[in-house]
């Protein structure tokens, strides 16, 4: 089968990806093998790339928003099914963390593009348990950002614990975040974003945010909540700058650059700074079924599984209006 293959890390300017044939993997109990029609370009595509990341496997095939149809294996999907693989790849169900809810945090839990070969190919080997079950409505290309930016995204409103008429930064405005504020104005709260790109302020202005300006304004009105989005370490105080009392800061990336030293002033009155690591399936679910009753319409730039390179150095440079997608 043809794949885009990282051999070895390095910065995604060198195009490192090589667009080979490779060797496709068998099936085996528990697993499904999908045909790949879709795949998604995320952001932490480029930190495993440019190793950001710590290696796990090498040579990799990149990519964790899989859209396709299943070819054969595994008992809960019949053959032709569309389905969705995720960043999510397996976790053991047995640790503290899986036993309470929190399989997000499986200290053994593997990932597709990263511990496992991912989407970036022809065909893509899951664990059948982790394959979500695509909703009618959404086309394959429009579904492929669901499968991580729309999950992560919504992970990250739920760790803000918003309600309806409560205020939202948005840090970055990228496939997250274009996905994120469709949620939010579901949700009846207010959005206001922070991105440097005027493209991308545009953009969050036509889906309704309030205000769209650069990652260090001052917001219009107190924030109950941020997220960050951007991968930029000097966001977070900038973020609690714009914050009321009580309010959270919510890191949604798998990577970040340092924060920088900041006053105490910026967190006290109880205001917090948390991380959002992976999701649970229980969150995909959710979230598939809210994206189905809005229902969300993600934007996308689609290239060519052989132009995964050409995608990927779009994505870094702020290039992509919503989300990157290749077309298998």
């Amino acid at each position: 089968m043809k794949a885009a293959v990282l051999f070895q890390r390095g910065r995604i300017e060198t195009n490192p990806l090589v667009y080979t044939d490779v060797a496709m993997t068998e099936p085996r109990d528990g697993e499904v093998l999908i045909k790949v029609h879709a795949c998604g370009v995320c952001r932490t595509d480029l930190h495993v790339i440019e190793g950001e990341l710590p290696v796990l496997k090498q040579p990799i095939i990149p990519g964790h928003q899989v859209v396709g149809t299943v070819e054969r294996g595994g008992a809960r999907f019949e053959r032709g099914a569309r389905v969705g693989v995720p960043w999510l790849h397996w976790t053991d169900g047995s640790c503290e963390y899986c036993r309470s809810g929190k399989e997000n945090l499986c200290e053994a839990a593997t990932f597709t593009g990263h511990t496992v070969d991912g989407g970036y190919a022809e065909y893509v080997v899951a664990k059948e348990d982790f394959v979500y079950r695509i909703p009618h409505g959404f086309e394959d290309l429009a579904a492929a950002p669901l499968l991580c930016a729309g999950i992560i995204g919504f992970r990250c409103l739920r760790m803000a614990e918003l309600k309806a008429g409560d205020t939202l930064g948005l840090y970055g405005f990228g496939a997250a975040a274009h996905v994120a504020i469709q949620v939010a104005r579901h949700w009846g709260v207010k959005v206001f974003a922070f991105t440097r790109d005027a493209r991308h302020q545009k953009l969050a202005l036509e889906l309704g945010a309030e205000f769209a300006g650069g990652g260090d304004a001052e917001s219009p009105e107190k924030l109950n909540a941020a997220i960050l989005f951007a991968p930029a370490g000097e966001l977070v105080p900038a973020a609690l700058r714009n914050l009321k009392r009580g309010g959270t800061v919510v890191a949604g990336g798998i990577h970040m650059s340092p924060i920088p030293e900041f006053s105490y002033d910026l967190l006290y009155w109880e205001r917090g700074v948390r991380s959002v690591a992976n999701n649970t399936r229980r969150d995909g679910e959710d979230f598939l079924k809210v994206a189905s009753e809005i229902p969300i319409h993600t934007q996308i730039q689609t290239f060519p599984l052989a132009e995964a390179n050409v995608a990927l150095n779009a994505l870094k440079n702020d290039a992509i209006r919503g989300a990157a997608v290749l077309v298998v």
